[in-house]
């Protein structure tokens, strides 16, 4: 096939150089857009990432098109319906960081169980004292998942390896991994009220905007703590700012903040400096990120190396099965 791969960072180019063989490969490290689509008539497959907006005007000069394969989880940025009329199968990355993030869930939980940040800071400064440093098991304590896809799901694995009663909210249940896991579904009411920790896994869209607020999050546990590595818009922050003022929680382990909507795709994070001065600005806009109890981490739950080339990989499948007339991660 003529493959056009776009928004292509050079060590990208390379991967994809390596890993993509009997094909006639394009690069270009813009986005695609409608002057330089001129230069891919020809083109049976493009690979793309979310800064190309694939329209009618671009798919009415790719008459060769085939495959659109998105470097992305989301696909907004890709007329499906268009797409569909012309018969061009679409595929995207449906999931890369599962453990990744799940991970990063249980170092923002344990900085906060072990006072890891507080003691990090403190050894900086020459003291090595331990008071007002002591910590907590989280053996046997109750874990709260709020979200169980993939990334939740792997967040009570590793929880049930901690020893820890586990509770879960979703609004779809599994009752085959409730059993197989050991957790129970609960209402969102109960799991505030009874889990020790609580860890929120769940997309941003209307229904989970400021799914904690000040009227959930009076049901809170006093002195749990909360981790947010979903999105900032799950949690109202005037709320939290309350619920840590009042003592109701313990602490939080932030890796996103309210105002952070404008990040489509965590890797775009990687691709846009812009995005990056943004999320700078905003963190000193939050008054919660200075709190002792805290602690916070710029949107990275995501980043790994295996992670990112777990998205490769899956592009690189997605480009060698449809060749293979067996395209997979369609949407």
């Amino acid at each position: 096939m003529n493959i056009a791969i776009f928004e292509a960072k050079p060590k990208e180019a390379e991967y994809f150089k390596k890993s993509i063989h009997g094909h006639k490969i394009r690069f270009f490290p813009k986005p695609l857009d409608e002057k330089n689509v001129l230069k891919i008539k020809n083109a049976e497959a493009v690979i793309i990432f979310i800064y190309s907006n694939i329209n009618e005007k671009i798919l009415n000069k790719l008459q060769s098109l085939k495959l659109i394969a998105t470097k992305s989880t989301g696909f907004d940025h890709i007329d499906l319906e268009a797409c569909k009329k012309r018969k061009i199968i679409v595929s995207n990355v449906p999931f890369y960081g599962e453990n990744t993030v799940a991970e990063h869930t249980f170092a923002l939980i344990l900085s906060l169980s072990r006072n890891i940040h507080k003691s990090y800071v403190r050894t900086l400064r020459n003291d090595f004292t331990t008071e007002g440093l002591e910590g907590f098991d989280i053996k046997g304590k109750t874990l709260g998942v709020v979200g169980t896809g993939h990334i939740g799901l792997r967040v009570i694995k590793i929880a049930k390896g901690f020893g820890m009663d586990v509770l879960a909210y979703d609004v779809i249940h599994n009752a085959f991994l409730e059993e197989v896991l050991g957790f129970q579904y609960v209402s969102l009411e109960k799991l505030l009220a009874s889990s020790d920790i609580i860890t929120l896994h769940v997309p941003y869209n209307k229904y989970t905007h400021h799914l904690l607020n000040a009227n959930t999050i009076k049901h809170i546990k006093k002195g749990a703590v909360l981790i947010n590595t979903s999105r900032g818009g799950v949690v109202e922050t005037d709320a939290l700012k309350r619920a840590l003022d009042k003592k109701i929680l313990f602490g939080a382990g932030l890796d996103v903040l309210e105002g952070e909507e404008f990040i489509k795709e965590e890797k775009e994070l990687l691709h846009n400096p812009s995005k990056t001065k943004k999320l700078s600005k905003l963190l000193r806009d939050h008054i919660v990120t200075t709190y002792e109890n805290v602690v916070y981490t710029p949107h990275i739950a995501f980043y790994s190396k295996e992670a990112l080339e777990r998205i490769l990989d899956t592009t690189v499948q997605n480009i060698n099965s449809f060749a293979q007339n067996n395209p997979i991660h369609t949407v």
